[in-house]
Formats: C-alpha cells, structure tokens, sequence
C-alpha cells in the first residue's frame, strides 16, 4: 500500500499511497482560556511588545491553567474531532499522541487520552519530534489505519503540547513565541478519489543540538545542579533553526509534488507549522505555489509546537475554507531537526 521512494538526501524517506486510501473524516481543536498579550510577556524579557509582535507576528498566545496539561487539551481536541467525524471511542483502533512536553516521562500521555475518552478499545502511544511531531504522527497514523486488519478502522491523532511549562520566562529567543494547544484529526477509510496522497519524513541529526531541553534524561538526570543552571528549560538557537526552514522548506515541498506528480498551480491551501508568523511570510514567497492560500493564525495563538498544524487545519475546516477535492498540503518542522510534509485531497468520504 506504500511505496518508499530511495533516499535523495540526509535521512529522508518519502512515501505515496498506492492502494485504498485513508483520509481525514473529522477535525478538532482546543486552545485554553488564559490568553497572555506581549505586553506581559515583554514585562519578563526585557522587550518591547511591538519587538515581539515585528520579530514574531505573534499578538497573543494562550496558557493552560494550573490543573491543565497535555492531556487534558488532547483529550478534548480528541473529542471535538470524533464529534466532528460522527465516530464513537469504542469505534477507535489507534490513539497517536505527538508532544514534546508529556505529562510525564512514562507512562505515554496516550495512555492517559484513552482513558479520558473512554476509548478502551484502542491502542494508544506517544511520538516526539518536537514541533514536526503532529506530520510524523500522522504518516504513522495513515500507514497503521490502512495496515490494521479491522474494516472499518479509525485512529485518533492529536498534536498537544504545553509549552509554558517548558520556556524560561526570562528568554527572549522563546518565551514570545509560545504557547498551548492541541489539535486533532480522525483518520479512515475515504473514496479512492481522496485522502492522503503522500508525503516525506527528513531528520538532519547534524543539526541535533539546535533544539532541547539538555536535562531531566538518562544523559543528564535532574538533580541541584541542573535546576540551578536552567538545564530544564527549552532553548533554540532561533538564527540557525530560521536558516534551516529557510533552506529545507521550500527544497520539501518542491521534492514531494515532483514525486508525487502534482504541479504546484495545483495546491489550494499550504498549512505550515506557525513557528513565527514573520518567518513564515518571508518564506511563503520562494515555495512556488501561486494558487495557494497561506494558512497562518499564529498571531492568535503563538507556535503550539507539535498542535500547531491540527489546530490551523481545523480552524480552516471550520471556517469553510476547505472545499471537496482542493489539494491540501502540510509541513512541520522541529528538533532533530526533522522536516516532514503531507499532501492530502480534502473530503472525498
């Protein structure tokens, strides 16, 4: 049912749909209440709110209340997507969470969706890779969906993360950008017209040490030291991870539509990962996709890392932007680095 492609490059695999299709039958999404302005976030950085908002793009982000963490926000974007898609929790065969900030190290916070939702019937694991986390998810997703012996299967893939947990409130470099989320999409069976059409998975572990958290694993466990020196906080050396999207990106989206066969005229919406709003409109001139729409809400929420890009298709589901048969077409990137892109034919069910 799936066709890997050689490897063209460092660590890339690309993959095309060859047989029954899966697609998207619902989508969901959950943002919490508290919503932080930069003029609150300037205040702790030592920045201007109009510094945040002209390197960003980003006007506000929201934050989890205190009894709120990863799971709480996937299992609610989990259940505005099932009633979105008319599925029920026990019809669920696979639950895929992708998080870089579980709720804790073990058990997966999967697990703890599932039963939540009370979807006692699926299986549940977590996938990290970071911000590019909800795109690998979902290529695990659609393969296990059309892989499962079951008729009728249907899988739940959440992106959730809770990054105000993570960032040093004192960082400039990240304490801006971010904020909660989660997103959501049930996967199944769709008519062979539709779907998911094909995509790619790249990691660059050259460039592994330009995201993290350096402490609180078996490298570096949590101890005096490590909390003193702020080793458990996220930091990003924003120039090189900016030179990096700037050069892959659009190499990616080119690479994947010559594989696929599909002219770039013919791409109606692009949903990238709102990394940083600025970033992203001075890449959106050099993707080579005219009839595109940029899908870009991050000014209201900030970067939701690994939910980001659920959360934006869902807002476009929602809005009525996505007509049947429009070519949809997904990228996230994040720590590893790792670079994946998805091609999707909307509807279709």
């Amino acid at each position: 049912m799936w066709r890997r492609e050689p490897a063209r490059k460092h660590g890339i695999v690309t993959y095309r749909v060859t047989a029954a299709r899966v697609g998207i039958l619902g989508t969901g999404s959950f943002l919490p209440k508290r919503k932080v302005g930069n003029q609150e976030i300037a205040a702790s950085t030592g920045v201007t709110p109009e510094w945040i908002e002209r390197k960003t793009g980003i006007l506000e982000r929201r934050y989890a209340e205190d009894d709120q963490a990863a799971s709480d926000l996937a299992a609610e974007a989990g259940r505005r997507a099932l009633e979105n898609a008319g599925v029920r929790p026990a019809e669920l065969t696979w639950i895929i969470v992708a998080t870089s900030t579980p709720d804790q190290p073990q058990p997966p916070t999967a697990a703890a969706v599932q039963r939540l939702l009370g979807a006692d019937r699926a299986a549940a694991f977590d996938v990290n890779a970071v911000c590019a986390g909800f795109v690998v998810a979902l290529r695990a997703g659609t393969s296990m969906t059309l892989e499962d012996g079951r008729p009728g299967g249907r899988t739940l893939v959440i992106g959730s993360d809770v990054y105000s947990r993570i960032v040093d409130p004192s960082d400039r470099r990240t304490a801006p950008l971010f904020g909660d989320g989660a997103g959501a999409v049930v996967l199944g069976p769709v008519a062979e017209a539709g779907g998911i059409l094909g995509g790619s998975v790249a990691t660059d572990s050259r460039l592994l040490d330009l995201i993290g958290i350096t402490a609180g694993g078996s490298r570096q466990p949590s101890s005096p030291g490590t909390l003193a020196s702020g080793g458990q906080y996220f930091r990003m050396r924003g120039r090189e991870v900016r030179d990096y999207v700037t050069r892959e990106l659009p190499r990616a989206v080119h690479d994947l539509l010559t594989d696929l066969s599909v002219p770039p005229e013919e791409i109606r919406h692009f949903i990238p990962h709102q990394a940083n709003g600025a970033m992203l409109r001075d890449i959106w001139g050099h993707l080579g996709l005219p009839h595109a729409h940029l899908h870009m809400p991050v000014a209201r929420h900030g970067n939701t890392g690994a939910a980001s890009i659920p959360v934006a298709l869902d807002h476009a589901h929602r809005s009525g932007r996505l007509a049947a048969g429009d070519l949809v077409l997904l990228a996230g990137f994040g720590g590893g680095m790792t670079m994946g892109t998805s091609l999707i034919s909307w509807g279709n069910r």
